[in-house]
Order: structure tokens, then C-alpha cells, then sequence
């Protein structure tokens, strides 16, 4: 009998053992990648979501009086009063230890409340407009890590650096618009009117970048950046060939952007 029961035992264990020898390659992989701080390959795109504040520089024309400088002149609206929140998304694809080539899309926007400086209506009250200035910009470039991005263990396991530090240049186009809307004076008869006068236009851009990624775990990255980009950019003409703004120079839309966020590796 105790023969008979070591037997059915022995079945068992025979049963166990290779039940457990199959469910262990499932298994182990599964419990590294949960519990461990590599990936079990490089990462090959990293996606990134990025928040922070436009500062345009509105810059003065070289001869002629640029739409910023008439602006500021004539209205309460100061250099300051364009900045904007500012949000952005950017794909990166690894081309290198080092080096990604990357994909990007931002987005800033301003509405300024403003008076004209030197006239009030015939009732005292102020003659108020609002001014409004959005960029959107599409690039694509190149960006450099100043060390590599990670290390690998064994044929399969690779662990992310906790720091890294990078810079880069792109090159897009850049979409604008430049809104004004209220009452205005007609210098000539010092009239008050009613109007609104607007610009839609885009131009091309360059942007030079840096930063750095912080990893908080394998996937997630906290990253920092600062961008600054170039462009001029002409004012919209209508199908009749007038335009709301004329006599001034190309609009600068040069300016930096300051932004944070989080990156994914994939």
C-alpha cells in the first residue's frame, strides 16, 4: 500500500516538474520587466508632451517702423504682454546611441487687453481693443545626447541613464496670426471707429534646442527645454490684393519658449 501511494507521489512531482519548467520562461521575463529598472530591449521612439510660456521678440523694423513698435507706441501693450502659454508634442526616432531624429508641433497664444495712450472717446472712457498673437510652428531636426542614453546588460536587458543632457536644431514653417479688434482713432480726423484687423500667414523657420531627461522609472522621462526660433514672416493679402496691415516691415516672430513635461520611451 505505502508503495502504492509513493508511487502516485512520484507521478505528481513527475507532472509538477515540467509544468513549472514551462510557466518559468513566461514568468521570469515578466516579473523583470515589473520589478526591475531595465527594459528587455533599447527603447526605438520616444514621444514627448511639453507645457511652458512663449516670449516673443517682437523686434523694431531696421528703417521702418515694424507692427510692434506702432503697437507698443500707440497702445498700453508692452513687449511682455505677447508672451503666452505655450504646449508642444514631439516624436523621436533613434537613429543612434546618440543621436534622434525628431518630430515636432507647438502651439502659443496672447490676448492683451489695451488703450490708446494719448486719446480718450468724447465720453472720457477709454478707447479699448484687444490684441491677439498665436504661432504655430511644424518642425523637423536633429537631436544629440551628450552621453549615451542607456547601457546594455547581457543579449537582451538595457537600463536607461538617469540623467542626460542634449541640444539640436530643426527646421519647419511656422503659422501665425496677429488679431486687433476694438476701437481705434483715425490719426487724420480723429475719429473713433469700430473694426478689426487680422493676419494669417506663415513663413519658414529654424529653431536651435536644448535640455535634458530625467528618468523617474524604465519608460517615463521628465524633460526640460529651451527652444529658440527664427522667423520673419509677411502680412496676409486678400483675394483683391489689400491687406488690414500695410507699410510695415515682414512681422518678427522670433522669440524663445521655456517648457516641462514627460517623455515616453517605446
Amino acid at each position: 500500500m505505502f508503495s502504492h501511494i509513493g508511487r502516485i507521489r512520484k507521478m505528481r512531482a513527475l507532472w509538477i516538474v515540467p509544468g513549472l519548467a514551462l510557466l518559468a520562461p513566461l514568468s521570469a521575463p515578466q516579473l523583470n520587466a515589473q520589478q526591475r529598472d531595465f527594459l528587455l530591449k533599447k527603447p526605438q521612439v520616444t514621444f514627448s508632451i511639453r507645457g511652458g510660456y512663449s516670449v516673443p521678440r517682437a523686434g523694431s523694423g531696421d528703417v521702418t517702423e515694424s507692427l510692434w513698435d506702432f503697437t507698443r507706441r500707440h497702445l498700453t501693450v508692452e513687449t511682455g504682454d505677447f508672451g503666452g502659454p505655450y504646449v508642444s508634442a514631439e516624436v523621436g526616432i533613434r537613429t543612434s546611441e546618440r543621436l534622434d531624429f525628431v518630430f515636432g508641433l507647438g502651439y502659443s497664444a496672447s490676448s492683451t487687453l489695451s488703450e490708446f495712450r494719448d486719446y480718450v472717446g468724447e465720453d472720457d472712457l477709454p478707447i479699448a481693443q484687444t490684441t491677439e498673437f498665436t504661432t504655430a510652428p511644424v518642425t523637423a531636426g536633429l537631436k544629440a545626447y551628450l552621453l549615451p542614453r542607456g547601457r546594455s546588460i547581457g543579449s537582451f536587458a538595457w537600463v536607461p541613464r538617469n540623467f542626460n543632457a542634449f541640444a539640436g536644431i530643426a527646421g519647419g514653417m511656422v503659422w501665425y496670426r496677429f488679431e486687433q479688434y476694438g476701437e481705434f482713432v483715425d490719426e487724420g480726423t480723429l475719429d473713433i471707429f469700430v473694426d478689426n484687423f487680422k493676419s494669417v500667414e506663415k513663413a519658414p523657420t529654424l529653431h536651435l534646442f536644448t535640455g535634458f531627461d530625467v528618468s523617474l522609472n524604465r519608460s517615463l522621462m521628465l524633460t526640460g527645454e529651451a527652444r529658440y526660433g527664427f522667423a520673419t514672416a509677411p502680412f496676409q493679402r486678400f483675394y483683391d490684393g489689400s491687406a488690414d496691415f500695410v507699410n510695415f516691415p515682414e512681422l518678427d516672430l522670433t522669440g524663445l519658449t521655456l517648457s516641462c513635461g514627460v517623455s515616453f520611451r517605446l
